[in-house]
């Protein structure tokens, strides 16, 4: 499974590396919001902007709106984490690996 993960990371490392970045403007979308409203001192407009550059390339839209619910409510994002259910744990794979790579890519 972690090999599976990996694979899944490396693929989207080199898309966002091939892939041309989209104009600023598409970058801005339900994480690049909620980053920016978000109290965290270090949630620069550059930074967001970047967080949901990944996010489009790695999550589709319904996974993108829930993981934004996780800036106002850091403690759904721990429920989700920790549920049994299978739609839960896949979403929590691909929401990890999103931010393995926003971590890498967005410095």
């Amino acid at each position: 499974m972690l090999k599976r993960i990996s694979t899944l990371v490396l693929c989207a490392a080199l898309t966002a590396a091939l892939v041309p970045a989209p104009p600023a403007q598409a970058a801005t979308g339900e994480i690049s919001r909620a980053c920016r409203i978000s109290d965290r001192p270090a949630a620069t407009p550059r930074l967001c902007r970047c967080i949901q550059r990944v996010a489009n390339q790695t999550l589709n839209r319904s996974e993108r709106r829930k993981a934004a619910r996780f800036f106002s409510d850091p403690h759904r994002a721990q429920e989700i984490k920790m549920s049994d259910r299978g739609n839960d744990e896949r979403f929590w794979k691909r929401y990890e690996a999103f931010g393995e790579l926003a971590q890498a890519v967005c410095r």
